[in-house]
């Protein structure tokens, strides 16, 4: 992992933030719907660049010219997320496009030499202009149109990758070129799971400060902290730590290109709607928690928690027992904190956390370090 990289992850710390901040405005599920969509887009931009580091040499002047480019792109859109479901929807979405197709249009020329090498990129660059066509055509229509086109567009993106982006004459990618570096993969996907615990530490710094140092609000502090970390111990508990062997000692490797992506998705969307149900909390500890409230403060740790789950079976290819009983526990205990203030529902959410690292802690206590399951 260079500097570089680490610089250009900077610009999704806010991104991050300006979501969950967005998402609790005025919170419904329409609104949680555009949440999703912009940081799937957010996501994909991250995801994207992250592979064509790893693909190619991070330390070559094209790639890191090419970083600094989709940097810019990527503030661009950053800049766009509070109005881009309003009037700022074609600065969002033509920076989108313009990341992903001013990348090919770069690394095609770059690596005529080597023609696998431009034909993969040929065909990235195809399915993403035909993405750009529904993303672009989104910017121009308004509310529920916006949303249909631009999920459809996302729809593509995320589809071409799990298929290996097939093209007509030119097929889809070799399984010889979706090879990668374990170390640098798995890292560069810890780090940007480290960046969604910091929109969460950002979250609780920022409304505590503003708050009035009561008991109840210093009380909803200290419980956010601890969830944050919480979320952090049970990310890295043995499949954070092992995954970089288990992409070495996996027969094929491209299983964990195709795969990661989107269970860290989800346990993004997860720590994002988390930080969201702190602002909520620390704004309001008292008083009962409206549904859509307790969908948040507990729908976020529900959803680290199912991709957690997805993420442990890529390296273990098993689902401890803890991790079904924590989603278990947070959907039982959904309609006794709609009678309760927002700081039990997101104590009581605390707890299933707390209950998960335990339960992780006393499988793994006096064991063996567990190895990766072997390829199938």
């Amino acid at each position: 992992m260079t500097l570089l990289e680490l610089f250009f992850d900077l610009v999704y710390v806010v991104a991050l933030a300006l979501i969950s901040r967005g998402m609790v405005e005025h919170l419904d599920w329409h609104q949680a719907g555009r949440a999703l969509i912009l940081l799937a887009a957010v996501w994909w931009t991250w995801t994207i660049t992250t592979l064509v580091t790893d693909l190619y040499n991070p330390a070559r002047t094209e790639i890191k010219l090419l970083i600094c480019g989709v940097m810019f792109g990527a503030l661009l859109m950053t800049t766009a997320i509070p109005g881009a479901f309003d009037d700022r929807g074609i600065v969002f979405a033509g920076a989108y496009v313009a990341i992903h197709l001013g990348r090919g249009l770069f690394l095609i020329p770059a690596v005529r030499r080597h023609p696998e090498t431009q034909r993969r990129a040929a065909r990235i660059f195809t399915w993403f202009v035909v993405s750009s066509i529904p993303w672009i055509t989104g910017a121009f229509v308004s509310g529920d149109a916006r949303m249909a086109c631009w999920a459809l567009a996302l729809a593509i993106d995320y589809s071409g990758f799990r298929l290996a982006y097939p093209v007509p004459g030119l097929g889809v990618v070799p399984e010889q070129q979706r090879n990668v570096t374990a170390e640098h993969l798995s890292e560069r996907y810890q780090q940007f799971f480290i960046i969604a615990l910091g929109d969460a530490i950002l979250t609780i710094g920022t409304m505590f400060s503003m708050g009035r140092s009561e008991r109840q609000t210093i009380m909803a502090f200290t419980v956010a902290f601890l969830t944050t970390l919480l979320l952090w111990r049970i990310y890295v508990h043995k499949s954070g730590e092992l995954l970089p062997v288990a992409i070495k000692s996996a027969e094929s490797p491209s299983k964990f290109l195709f795969s990661a992506p989107y269970t860290h998705l989800v346990m993004i969307a997860g720590v994002v709607t988390t930080a969201s149900g702190f602002e909520l909390v620390l704004h309001h500890p008292a008083g009962r928690t409206p549904p859509a409230w307790a969908a948040v403060i507990l729908g976020g740790p529900a959803l680290f928690l199912l991709g957690r789950s997805a993420f442990e079976y890529e390296v273990f290819s098993r689902v401890s027992a803890s991790r079904p009983g924590g989603l278990l526990a947070l959907l039982t205990i959904a309609p006794a904190v709609l009678y309760l203030p927002p700081i039990a529902a997101s104590t009581g959410a605390l707890l299933v956390l707390v209950g998960v690292a335990y339960a992780d802690h006393r499988r793994s206590h006096g064991r063996p370090p567990e190895a990766p399951a072997p390829p199938h």
